[in-house]
């Protein structure tokens, strides 16, 4: 996998490159701010794009400034965003493109490898990767919108979880039911939701991005 990766931190970006190297992946750039970030994206069209939100010279939003230029030039660019902070607007404005392929992990919560790689690929395939507790904010702020209330809530703690990427037997698992009845709240999402099968689409993450954006 081809990847473009912006965090400032040198320790952290180097062992970045280090990890991902190990299992097999090429960081074909790695920069240190958002202008950097704008140009390697559009240079090297990568599989995905690994990026801080905050990054000189102002350390605000330059990294998902960047990438939400360049998923206006390629909507189908995957990207992943790290931050130290739950930051909901940022997340909403990632979301709000309504493209496939979008994560935002916190960074003191990524304790675990394999599954930070599992984000990764997860996300460059065109499925989602949200941090729970930034999936709990935006729930949240959206629990005061009437335009959600069509759903129940299990299936706003269903919809949670397919948010966080699992799979229908890890939402079972974690829910205690059986997989067949998260394929039936999974179903009724989608009907509540307006979401019709297609030969194009991932109904799974449009359901996310329909229920947190819309």
């Amino acid at each position: 996998m081809r990847i473009v990766l912006a965090e400032d931190h040198f320790l952290l970006r180097d062992g970045l490159i280090r990890l991902l190297g190990a299992f097999g992946h090429d960081v074909v750039a790695a920069v240190d701010n958002g202008t950097d970030l704008l140009e390697a994206l559009e240079r090297e069209r990568p599989d995905i794009a690994i990026a801080d939100v905050r990054l000189p010279p102002d350390f605000t939003d330059e990294g998902l400034r960047a990438v939400l230029a360049a998923r206006r030039r390629n909507p189908a660019l995957p990207v992943l965003l790290l931050s130290q902070y739950v930051e909901p607007l940022y997340a909403r404005e990632l979301l709000a493109g309504g493209g496939r392929g979008v994560g935002y992990l916190l960074k003191d919560r990524v304790t675990d490898g394999a599954r930070f790689l599992d984000s990764i690929r997860r996300v460059a395939a065109g499925g989602t990767a949200m941090d729970p507790e930034v999936v709990s904010r935006l729930m949240v702020r959206k629990e005061r919108d009437a335009s959600v209330g069509g759903l129940s809530g299990r299936e706003r703690e269903v919809l949670e979880l397919v948010a966080q990427g699992r799979s229908n037997a890890g939402i079972a698992q974690a829910l205690f039911v059986t997989e067949k009845a998260v394929a039936k709240h999974i179903g009724n999402i989608f009907g509540k939701l307006g979401l019709h099968a297609t030969d194009t689409d991932n109904r799974r993450v449009l359901a996310v991005l329909a229920y947190l954006d819309r």
